[in-house]
């Protein structure tokens, strides 16, 4: 009698039918995440690319401010946003203290960079940790599904055993069926776990890039209103 992959689950004890029903929702969370930040890193592209253009086309740092808000998933724009914000309060602050005892000398001034500094990299913290979430459960799949189907393998060979023990017979006509039911939950964790291995490692370096392409906006920015600074002086 030949069995179909979809026979042979159904015809699985409980146990592997659990473990074929872990595997099923590992694969569609997996692939659910897969979708998703396939979607997201290339909008992060688009607007990325879209912004950094408009960013130096602009003549000051308000209409780059403004031209910012239409780019929502673009990393670097919300690095410029929280950068700008932060460097606004650091005028306010500024402005105050030359009403009050007269004109900032430079090492006052260049102190006020620790603090757009800080919010700066705070913001490219919070962007690489929203873009990478998620990732994880990739790594936890590719690492975790095998075991379980083998552990579901493992468990159909006792059971197979066991038939045999009953039956009395180790012809291959007895062990073949539930072997082969066995072994079809390795196969199942595997299938499950190779493309999770395969787009964990895809989207790592792509958050690598991007985290690159941050850091090189962020120091650009931070040396534009550092010589904006020592211009003043």
């Amino acid at each position: 009698m030949q069995l179909s992959i979809t026979d042979m689950i159904i015809h699985a004890g409980p146990v592997g039918q659990l473990v074929m029903l872990t595997l099923l929702i590992f694969s569609l969370a997996s692939w659910t995440i897969v979708v998703m930040k396939a979607r997201l890193f290339k909008k992060v592209r688009v607007d990325s690319e879209d912004f950094l253009e408009s960013f130096w086309k602009s003549a000051n740092l308000n209409e780059a401010n403004t031209a910012a808000a239409e780019y929502e998933y673009s990393p670097q724009a919300a690095v410029f946003v929280a950068g700008f914000a932060e460097l606004q309060k650091i005028n306010k602050i500024r402005n105050r203290k030359d009403d009050s005892r007269g004109v900032e000398t430079l090492d006052m001034q260049l102190a006020t960079m620790d603090n757009l500094k800080r919010a700066v990299r705070k913001a490219e913290s919070q962007k690489l940790s929203e873009l990478g979430s998620s990732l994880p459960f990739l790594a936890t799949t590719g690492s975790a599904t095998p075991f379980i189907g083998l552990f579901g393998t493992v468990w159909g060979i006792m059971a197979s055993f066991h038939d045999i023990g009953q039956k009395g017979s180790a012809s291959l006509a007895v062990v073949a069926p539930g072997i082969s039911e066995a072994l079809v939950a390795t196969a199942a964790g595997l299938a499950v776990a190779i493309p999770a291995v395969i787009f964990y490692n895809f989207f790592s370096n792509k958050l690598d890039e991007v985290d690159g392409e941050i850091s090189d906006f962020s120091t650009d920015f931070l040396n534009l209103v550092e010589r904006d600074l020592l211009s003043r002086v």
